[in-house]
Protein backbone atom coordinates (compact mmCIF):
# COMPACT_ATOMS: atom_id res chain seq x y z
CA UNK A 1 0.00 0.00 0.00
CA UNK A 2 1.56 3.41 -0.80
CA UNK A 3 2.12 5.81 1.81
CA UNK A 4 0.11 9.29 0.89
CA UNK A 5 0.64 12.38 2.89
CA UNK A 6 -2.93 14.21 3.31
CA UNK A 7 -4.19 17.56 4.17
CA UNK A 8 -7.18 16.17 5.69
CA UNK A 9 -5.05 13.86 8.14
CA UNK A 10 -2.64 17.10 8.87
CA UNK A 11 -5.88 19.33 9.63
CA UNK A 12 -7.10 17.54 12.54
CA UNK A 13 -3.84 18.16 14.25
CA UNK A 14 -3.06 21.44 13.62
CA UNK A 15 -3.81 25.12 15.75
CA UNK A 16 -1.63 27.02 13.24
CA UNK A 17 -0.55 27.12 9.55
CA UNK A 18 2.76 26.01 8.93
CA UNK A 19 5.46 28.27 7.21
CA UNK A 20 5.39 25.87 4.03
CA UNK A 21 1.81 26.81 3.44
CA UNK A 22 2.09 30.64 4.18
CA UNK A 23 2.11 32.11 0.64
CA UNK A 24 3.39 35.39 0.08
CA UNK A 25 1.90 38.59 0.47
CA UNK A 26 0.73 39.15 -3.49
CA UNK A 27 -0.63 36.09 -2.89
CA UNK A 28 -2.62 35.86 -0.02
CA UNK A 29 -6.31 35.93 -0.28
CA UNK A 30 -7.18 37.34 2.85
CA UNK A 31 -5.47 40.72 1.29
CA UNK A 32 -5.72 40.31 -2.21
CA UNK A 33 -9.92 39.21 -2.92
CA UNK A 34 -11.86 42.24 -3.98
CA UNK A 35 -14.08 43.40 -1.70
CA UNK A 36 -15.93 46.30 -3.06
CA UNK A 37 -19.43 46.35 -3.55
CA UNK A 38 -19.38 46.96 -7.31
CA UNK A 39 -17.79 44.26 -8.37
CA UNK A 40 -18.77 42.95 -11.61
CA UNK A 41 -21.33 40.00 -12.20
CA UNK A 42 -20.01 36.90 -13.40
CA UNK A 43 -22.35 35.50 -16.02
CA UNK A 44 -25.02 33.10 -15.11
CA UNK A 45 -26.41 31.39 -18.09
CA UNK A 46 -30.19 30.09 -18.68
CA UNK A 47 -29.17 26.93 -20.99
CA UNK A 48 -32.98 26.97 -21.94
CA UNK A 49 -33.39 30.23 -22.94
CA UNK A 50 -33.00 31.29 -26.83
CA UNK A 51 -30.52 33.84 -26.28
CA UNK A 52 -28.25 30.76 -24.66
CA UNK A 53 -25.71 30.48 -27.69
CA UNK A 54 -24.66 33.97 -27.73
CA UNK A 55 -24.53 34.50 -24.19
CA UNK A 56 -22.01 31.61 -23.50
CA UNK A 57 -19.63 32.80 -26.47
CA UNK A 58 -19.76 36.71 -24.83
CA UNK A 59 -18.80 34.87 -21.60
CA UNK A 60 -16.38 32.51 -22.81
CA UNK A 61 -14.64 35.72 -24.74
CA UNK A 62 -14.99 38.42 -22.19
CA UNK A 63 -14.57 36.20 -18.69
CA UNK A 64 -13.81 32.43 -19.92
CA UNK A 65 -16.21 31.57 -16.91
CA UNK A 66 -19.68 31.07 -16.32
CA UNK A 67 -22.52 29.71 -14.86
CA UNK A 68 -25.10 27.46 -16.43
CA UNK A 69 -28.58 26.62 -14.73
CA UNK A 70 -31.34 25.05 -16.53
CA UNK A 71 -28.60 22.58 -18.48
CA UNK A 72 -30.08 19.36 -18.09
CA UNK A 73 -27.98 17.35 -15.81
CA UNK A 74 -30.64 15.86 -13.65
CA UNK A 75 -30.29 17.33 -10.27
CA UNK A 76 -30.24 13.81 -9.01
CA UNK A 77 -27.01 12.44 -11.14
CA UNK A 78 -25.51 15.66 -9.31
CA UNK A 79 -26.68 14.18 -5.67
CA UNK A 80 -25.36 11.10 -6.47
CA UNK A 81 -21.92 11.79 -7.78
CA UNK A 82 -21.80 14.31 -4.66
CA UNK A 83 -22.57 11.57 -1.77
CA UNK A 84 -19.91 8.99 -3.18
CA UNK A 85 -17.57 11.70 -2.87
CA UNK A 86 -18.44 12.83 0.61
CA UNK A 87 -18.05 9.01 1.36
CA UNK A 88 -14.67 8.23 -0.10
CA UNK A 89 -13.15 11.24 1.87
CA UNK A 90 -14.72 10.21 4.99
CA UNK A 91 -13.16 6.53 4.97
CA UNK A 92 -10.19 5.84 7.09
CA UNK A 93 -6.69 7.42 5.56
CA UNK A 94 -5.32 3.40 5.24
CA UNK A 95 -8.49 3.24 2.82
CA UNK A 96 -8.32 5.80 0.42
CA UNK A 97 -4.39 4.85 0.37
CA UNK A 98 -5.00 1.63 -1.62
CA UNK A 99 -5.88 3.95 -4.67
CA UNK A 100 -2.84 6.21 -4.17
CA UNK A 101 -1.47 7.87 -7.82
CA UNK A 102 1.60 6.03 -8.58
CA UNK A 103 3.76 9.37 -9.70
CA UNK A 104 6.58 6.48 -11.01
CA UNK A 105 3.88 5.32 -13.53
CA UNK A 106 3.58 8.82 -15.07
CA UNK A 107 -0.74 8.54 -15.07
CA UNK A 108 -3.33 11.14 -13.34
CA UNK A 109 -5.13 8.76 -12.05
CA UNK A 110 -5.60 8.06 -8.22
CA UNK A 111 -5.49 9.68 -4.81
CA UNK A 112 -3.12 11.82 -3.92
CA UNK A 113 -2.66 15.42 -2.00
CA UNK A 114 -0.99 19.11 -2.60
CA UNK A 115 1.78 18.33 -0.77
CA UNK A 116 4.19 18.39 -3.25
CA UNK A 117 5.87 22.06 -2.97
CA UNK A 118 5.53 24.69 -6.16
CA UNK A 119 8.16 26.89 -7.60
CA UNK A 120 7.94 29.19 -5.00
CA UNK A 121 8.42 26.06 -2.46
CA UNK A 122 4.97 26.16 -0.70
CA UNK A 123 2.20 24.08 -0.66
CA UNK A 124 -1.05 23.86 -1.48
CA UNK A 125 -3.97 23.03 0.90
CA UNK A 126 -5.86 20.32 -0.94
CA UNK A 127 -5.89 16.57 -1.34
CA UNK A 128 -7.43 14.80 -4.95
CA UNK A 129 -9.06 11.88 -6.55
CA UNK A 130 -8.67 11.66 -10.33
CA UNK A 131 -9.53 9.26 -12.90
CA UNK A 132 -10.73 8.87 -16.71
CA UNK A 133 -14.53 8.24 -17.07
CA UNK A 134 -14.46 8.47 -20.89
CA UNK A 135 -13.97 6.89 -23.35
CA UNK A 136 -14.43 3.29 -22.30
CA UNK A 137 -10.51 2.73 -24.10
CA UNK A 138 -9.14 4.85 -21.05
CA UNK A 139 -11.49 4.22 -18.21
CA UNK A 140 -9.51 1.31 -15.65
CA UNK A 141 -12.35 0.54 -13.11
CA UNK A 142 -9.10 -0.58 -10.62
CA UNK A 143 -8.65 2.57 -9.66
CA UNK A 144 -12.15 3.20 -8.75
CA UNK A 145 -12.87 2.53 -5.29
CA UNK A 146 -14.83 -0.63 -3.80
CA UNK A 147 -16.14 1.68 -1.16
CA UNK A 148 -18.32 3.65 -0.76
CA UNK A 149 -21.04 1.28 -1.88
CA UNK A 150 -22.49 2.63 -5.91
CA UNK A 151 -19.25 4.43 -6.49
CA UNK A 152 -18.20 1.78 -9.13
CA UNK A 153 -22.33 1.96 -10.59
CA UNK A 154 -23.25 3.82 -13.43
CA UNK A 155 -25.64 6.33 -11.35
CA UNK A 156 -22.86 8.26 -10.00
CA UNK A 157 -19.86 8.24 -12.66
CA UNK A 158 -20.56 6.33 -15.54
CA UNK A 159 -24.12 7.85 -15.97
CA UNK A 160 -22.88 11.54 -14.79
CA UNK A 161 -20.49 11.07 -17.76
CA UNK A 162 -23.23 10.83 -20.34
CA UNK A 163 -24.39 14.00 -19.08
CA UNK A 164 -21.28 15.58 -19.34
CA UNK A 165 -20.60 14.46 -23.11
CA UNK A 166 -24.27 15.72 -23.69
CA UNK A 167 -23.61 19.03 -22.58
CA UNK A 168 -20.00 19.29 -24.16
CA UNK A 169 -21.46 18.79 -27.16
CA UNK A 170 -23.91 21.77 -26.33
CA UNK A 171 -21.42 24.13 -25.20
CA UNK A 172 -18.89 23.08 -28.03
CA UNK A 173 -21.78 23.81 -30.83
CA UNK A 174 -22.50 27.27 -29.29
CA UNK A 175 -18.85 28.29 -28.93
CA UNK A 176 -18.13 26.96 -32.63
CA UNK A 177 -21.12 28.73 -34.59
CA UNK A 178 -20.41 32.15 -32.61
CA UNK A 179 -16.98 31.49 -34.29
CA UNK A 180 -18.66 31.14 -37.80
CA UNK A 181 -17.34 27.70 -38.10
CA UNK A 182 -19.65 24.15 -38.51
CA UNK A 183 -21.50 23.78 -35.50
CA UNK A 184 -19.53 20.35 -34.81
CA UNK A 185 -16.12 21.95 -35.31
CA UNK A 186 -14.84 21.51 -32.17
CA UNK A 187 -16.07 18.62 -30.75
CA UNK A 188 -14.28 16.99 -34.34
CA UNK A 189 -10.95 19.14 -34.00
CA UNK A 190 -10.71 18.18 -30.16
CA UNK A 191 -11.31 14.25 -31.00
CA UNK A 192 -14.77 13.72 -31.70
CA UNK A 193 -16.19 10.58 -29.56
CA UNK A 194 -12.62 9.81 -28.34
CA UNK A 195 -12.60 12.93 -26.40
CA UNK A 196 -11.46 12.43 -22.48
CA UNK A 197 -13.34 13.04 -19.76
CA UNK A 198 -11.59 13.07 -17.14
CA UNK A 199 -13.10 12.94 -13.19
CA UNK A 200 -11.93 14.86 -9.83
CA UNK A 201 -13.02 15.19 -6.67
CA UNK A 202 -11.42 18.04 -4.70
CA UNK A 203 -11.32 18.39 -0.95
CA UNK A 204 -9.94 21.05 0.94
CA UNK A 205 -10.58 20.70 4.81
CA UNK A 206 -10.96 23.19 7.36
CA UNK A 207 -7.67 25.91 7.98
CA UNK A 208 -6.93 27.27 11.19
CA UNK A 209 -5.68 30.20 9.16
CA UNK A 210 -7.33 30.86 5.45
CA UNK A 211 -6.61 34.11 4.69
CA UNK A 212 -2.78 32.95 4.22
CA UNK A 213 -2.95 30.24 2.26
CA UNK A 214 -4.85 28.26 -1.29
CA UNK A 215 -6.03 25.49 -2.03
CA UNK A 216 -5.17 25.71 -5.54
CA UNK A 217 -2.71 28.27 -6.80
CA UNK A 218 -3.68 30.59 -10.01
CA UNK A 219 -3.59 28.83 -12.96
CA UNK A 220 -5.57 28.03 -16.14
CA UNK A 221 -7.16 24.65 -16.95
CA UNK A 222 -5.04 22.81 -19.55
CA UNK A 223 -8.36 20.94 -20.90
CA UNK A 224 -10.83 22.06 -23.66
CA UNK A 225 -13.09 23.39 -20.81
CA UNK A 226 -13.95 22.03 -17.29
CA UNK A 227 -17.11 21.32 -15.75
CA UNK A 228 -17.56 21.67 -12.39
CA UNK A 229 -19.96 21.17 -9.60
CA UNK A 230 -18.96 22.66 -6.01
CA UNK A 231 -20.66 22.59 -2.39
CA UNK A 232 -21.93 25.67 -0.67
CA UNK A 233 -18.65 26.22 0.79
CA UNK A 234 -17.08 29.63 -0.74
CA UNK A 235 -13.70 29.33 -2.87
CA UNK A 236 -13.08 29.85 -6.31
CA UNK A 237 -12.01 33.23 -7.52
CA UNK A 238 -11.39 34.43 -10.98
CA UNK A 239 -8.94 36.54 -11.99
CA UNK A 240 -10.05 39.53 -14.26
CA UNK A 241 -9.12 43.05 -14.97
CA UNK A 242 -6.40 42.97 -12.42
CA UNK A 243 -8.65 41.94 -9.48
CA UNK A 244 -9.53 38.27 -7.62
CA UNK A 245 -13.26 37.88 -7.73
CA UNK A 246 -15.32 35.58 -6.08
CA UNK A 247 -17.52 32.91 -7.96
CA UNK A 248 -20.49 33.44 -5.92
CA UNK A 249 -22.66 29.80 -5.51
CA UNK A 250 -25.24 29.74 -6.69
CA UNK A 251 -28.05 26.52 -6.29
CA UNK A 252 -27.83 23.92 -9.20
CA UNK A 253 -25.35 25.37 -11.41
CA UNK A 254 -22.76 24.14 -13.18
CA UNK A 255 -19.45 26.05 -13.37
CA UNK A 256 -17.89 26.50 -16.35
CA UNK A 257 -14.10 26.88 -17.10
CA UNK A 258 -12.94 28.05 -20.66
CA UNK A 259 -9.48 26.02 -20.89
CA UNK A 260 -6.39 26.24 -23.05
CA UNK A 261 -7.11 24.08 -26.03
CA UNK A 262 -10.23 26.38 -26.65
CA UNK A 263 -7.90 29.73 -26.41
CA UNK A 264 -5.43 27.91 -28.62
CA UNK A 265 -8.25 26.38 -30.79
CA UNK A 266 -10.27 29.62 -30.90
CA UNK A 267 -6.53 31.59 -31.76
CA UNK A 268 -6.95 33.85 -28.66
CA UNK A 269 -10.95 35.20 -29.34
CA UNK A 270 -11.61 32.67 -26.06
CA UNK A 271 -9.65 33.04 -23.04
CA UNK A 272 -8.93 30.45 -20.44
CA UNK A 273 -9.56 31.64 -17.43
CA UNK A 274 -7.22 32.14 -14.44
CA UNK A 275 -8.30 31.28 -11.53
CA UNK A 276 -7.61 29.82 -8.01
CA UNK A 277 -9.53 28.02 -5.33
CA UNK A 278 -9.44 30.02 -1.17
CA UNK A 279 -10.06 27.86 2.04
CA UNK A 280 -12.25 27.74 4.74
CA UNK A 281 -11.73 28.12 8.16
CA UNK A 282 -14.61 25.77 10.09
CA UNK A 283 -15.93 24.00 7.03
CA UNK A 284 -14.86 21.57 4.36
CA UNK A 285 -15.26 22.78 0.75
CA UNK A 286 -15.35 20.14 -1.66
CA UNK A 287 -15.70 19.91 -5.81
CA UNK A 288 -16.10 17.88 -8.42
CA UNK A 289 -14.98 19.00 -11.73
CA UNK A 290 -14.84 17.32 -15.20
CA UNK A 291 -12.07 18.04 -17.65
CA UNK A 292 -12.75 17.55 -21.09
CA UNK A 293 -9.58 17.03 -22.69
CA UNK A 294 -8.38 15.68 -26.50
CA UNK A 295 -7.06 12.53 -26.74
CA UNK A 296 -3.42 12.47 -25.72
CA UNK A 297 -2.02 11.72 -29.22
CA UNK A 298 -4.41 14.71 -31.09
CA UNK A 299 -3.01 17.55 -32.37
CA UNK A 300 -4.60 20.96 -31.68
CA UNK A 301 -3.67 24.01 -33.09
CA UNK A 302 -5.68 27.11 -34.19
CA UNK A 303 -8.61 25.98 -36.69
CA UNK A 304 -7.45 26.37 -40.20
CA UNK A 305 -10.82 29.33 -40.58
CA UNK A 306 -9.29 31.70 -38.13
CA UNK A 307 -5.84 32.10 -39.33
CA UNK A 308 -6.12 34.75 -41.97
CA UNK A 309 -3.21 36.90 -42.55
CA UNK A 310 -4.78 39.62 -40.51
CA UNK A 311 -5.27 37.00 -38.03
CA UNK A 312 -1.67 34.83 -38.01
CA UNK A 313 -1.45 32.18 -35.74
CA UNK A 314 -0.68 32.92 -32.45
CA UNK A 315 -0.15 29.13 -31.21
CA UNK A 316 1.71 26.15 -31.80
CA UNK A 317 0.05 22.80 -33.06
CA UNK A 318 0.83 20.03 -30.56
CA UNK A 319 -0.17 16.85 -29.65
CA UNK A 320 -2.34 17.43 -26.40
CA UNK A 321 0.13 14.83 -24.34
CA UNK A 322 3.42 17.14 -25.29
CA UNK A 323 1.66 20.19 -23.74
CA UNK A 324 0.52 18.68 -20.96
CA UNK A 325 4.21 17.86 -20.91
CA UNK A 326 5.02 21.33 -21.09
CA UNK A 327 2.88 22.67 -19.17
CA UNK A 328 3.16 20.46 -15.95
CA UNK A 329 7.16 20.51 -16.23
CA UNK A 330 6.58 24.41 -17.24
CA UNK A 331 8.58 24.30 -20.10
CA UNK A 332 8.53 26.56 -23.20
CA UNK A 333 5.52 26.05 -25.29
Amino acid sequence: MAEVQSVQALASSLAALPPEFVRSEHERPGATTFRGGDAPEIPVIDMAAPESAARVAEAAAEWGLFQVVNHGVPAAAVAELQRVGREFFALPQEEKARYAMDASSGKMEGYGSKLQKDLEGKKAWADFFFHNVAPPAMVNHDIWPSHPAGYRYAEANEEYCKHMQRLAWKLFEHLSTALGLDGGAMWEAFGGDELVFLHKINFYPPCPEPELTLGVAPHTDMSTFTVLVPNDVQGLQVFKDGHWYDVKYVPDALIIHIGDQIEILSNGRYKAVLHRTTVDKDRTRMSWPVFVEPPPEHVVGPHPQLVTDGSPAKYKAKKFKDYRHCKINKLPM
